[in-house]
């Protein structure tokens, strides 16, 4: 046994300690290496995420030529639900006036 910092450590607690520290530095390494791989591919213009870009994580920064041509067919999309939207409301609006006019006819 050996004192350290007032503490009495016995050969078992050191090397569960020194394992401990060596698992999360490995683990802290390589989720480091992850992330920073996967904005170093980003950048040099490969894709990460297999073509699928609308569940990728870089999705609103990409300028690959894939994520451009999927975020212009949201926009598409996005203008289109709109474009229903208000279709369907005037629509609704128009139906409730034919409905209060007949309404007011019949009451003659």
């Amino acid at each position: 046994m050996s004192k350290s910092c007032g503490k009495v450590q016995s050969r078992r607690e050191l090397f569960a300690a020194i394992l401990r520290y060596v698992t999360l530095g490995t683990l802290g390494a390589i989720g480091g290496s992850v992330f920073t791989k996967r904005r170093r591919l980003a950048q040099n213009g490969i894709c990460i995420n297999n073509g699928i870009c609308r569940g990728c994580g870089i999705f609103e920064e990409c300028s690959l030529p894939q994520a451009l041509s999927a975020k212009q067919l949201q926009k598409a999309e996005d203008r289109g639900q709109r474009t229903e939207d208000r279709r369907q409301r005037t629509e609704d609006r128009e139906q409730k006036t034919e409905h209060r006019g007949q309404t007011l006819i019949s009451d003659f």
